[in-house]
């Protein structure tokens, strides 16, 4: 009788245990959602469904995108962090979900450092500052000298309060000891439109909505935030380059899980996400976007964020930034 009940104890902790990689090993059969929080047709939301379509192939599974937008991308974020993980639920996920929001929400919705499991960086992507052709300057450190002589003069457009964009000119100002006025806009298109009409001064925007403004001479390239130049603007300079010594600012894509995704199935994905970054397709598609490859490893991305919640926080908190 007590070896029967020793077998019966045995078999219930087989089950147990070997539950999580049975169905790892099954993984996947069934569509898989990549929710991205925030609008379709956006800059975050292209590459996602980019990625998307690749990983339908190599994976055998429909990956089906799906918009979820609001609070800086809390929504979405909320959502994944609250869904089942099995592998079956995944983020394409900005800055602001994983690093920054928490900063500048009272209430945040979910802890960012416990509710994602980490898979891979996708790429990195630059934003370039540019000006109005008539304004008296020709390079950063021109502006620079100009918004020290005139202190709350120069006017600079952001998609948003909050933005990665604004991020990166409160940045910009601490390093350099200057202030300008911010004027925000519910996307890029609005500040690039006032630029060039003359309405503002400058604006911060990401490279791609700006690359036929910039090379058409309506706006001014002075220079982009990420430490390579953008290959699609390759004649405007970095802020490093520029004097601000390892500046870097940028739009991040990455992929997360809700916490506790098996192992196996983070490191499947994260092996098929960087084979497609290594694939012909990968990089046509990353160099469209004017996006710079970065992949590598789950504990990678996970540095990346400790390193931005440790760049942007005190910044955040410096210019009482709150939503």
């Amino acid at each position: 009788m007590r070896s029967k009940i020793r077998s019966y104890a045995f078999a219930a902790l087989l089950i147990a245990f070997g539950s999580s990689p049975a169905a790892a090993q099954s993984w996947p059969s069934r569509p898989i959602t990549m929710l991205v929080p925030f609008g379709a047709g956006g800059s975050i939301d292209i590459p996602a469904r980019r990625l998307a379509a690749e990983l339908t192939l190599r994976l055998g599974q429909q990956v089906i995108v799906e918009n979820r937008s609001g609070a800086n991308g809390n929504i979405g974020g909320t959502y994944v962090a609250k869904s089942a993980p099995d592998g079956y639920t995944l983020m394409f996920a900005p800055p602001g979900v994983l690093a920054t929001n928490r900063f500048m929400y009272k209430n945040m919705p979910f802890d960012s450092n416990r509710a994602f499991a980490p898979i891979i960086l996708l790429a990195k992507s630059p934003m370039v500052l540019a000006a109005h052709p008539n304004l008296p300057v020709r390079n950063l450190q021109e502006l620079i000298s100009y918004a020290k002589a005139n202190p709350g003069k120069l006017s600079i457009g952001t998609p948003g309060v909050g933005s990665q964009a604004h991020l990166t000119m409160e940045l910009l100002q601490k390093r350099s000891s200057t202030q300008m006025n911010y004027v925000p806009y519910r996307g890029a298109a609005g500040s690039n439109a006032d630029v060039i009409g003359g309405q503002i001064d400058l604006s911060m925007n990401f490279t791609p909505g700006m690359i036929g403004p910039l090379q058409d001479g309506s706006l001014r390239g002075l220079a982009v935030t990420t430490l390579q130049r953008s290959k699609q603007l390759p004649d405007i300079p970095t802020m490093s380059e520029s004097g601000f010594a390892g500046f870097e600012a940028v739009a991040s894509y990455s992929v997360v899980a809700p916490a506790g995704t098996p192992r196996e199935i983070i490191r499947t994905l994260n092996k098929h996400i960087n084979d497609y970054i290594e694939s012909d397709i990968g990089k046509q598609n990353l160099e469209a976007g004017d996006m710079q490859a970065a992949g590598g490893t789950p504990e990678d991305l996970q540095r990346f964020i400790a390193g931005e919640v440790a760049k942007w926080g005190p910044i955040i908190k410096s210019a009482g930034i709150t939503m």
